[in-house]
């Protein structure tokens, strides 16, 4: 074989070899896309609460749970969309200690922040969070 046909054939095996790593590549790709779903965790007055917020339908589903507080407690959670008040609402502790509140927001242009702030009814520690989704 002389020069040329060993260079063409090396060149053909490289090509066939390079084919699925690019496929791999692109593949891989979109992983590093910003994630469709965030939350947040923390502590709540003893008990522990979650903000999470995931597309759904055009908009966002977004949930507050506090759980693990005093049963019978009452609690004011506040919802904000962008800074501006969505939901705001007192409610009371079921027998395991939870709270819950979920709210449905259209997207906007743009990055989307949502946060909550849950204050016990007639004074003490509450808890707040924000999550922000690309």
């Amino acid at each position: 074989m002389n020069t040329s046909a060993k260079t063409t054939a090396l060149l053909a095996a490289s090509t066939l070899l390079a084919a699925p790593l690019a496929t791999v590549a692109l593949t891989a790709a979109p992983s590093s896309a910003a994630p469709a779903d965030r939350e947040k965790r923390g502590t709540c007055a003893g008990g522990t609460y979650e903000l999470q917020a995931e597309r759904e339908d055009g908009g966002y589903e977004v949930t507050v749970d506090l759980d693990r507080l005093a049963p019978g407690s009452q609690w004011k959670v506040v919802l904000r969309h962008e800074g501006k008040r969505v939901a705001a609402v007192t409610r009371t502790a079921d027998a395991e200690g939870d709270v819950e509140l979920e709210a449905f927001r259209k997207g906007t242009p743009g990055p989307e922040t949502f946060s909550f702030r849950a204050t016990p009814v007639g004074g003490g520690k509450g808890c707040a969070a924000t999550v922000r989704l690309a």
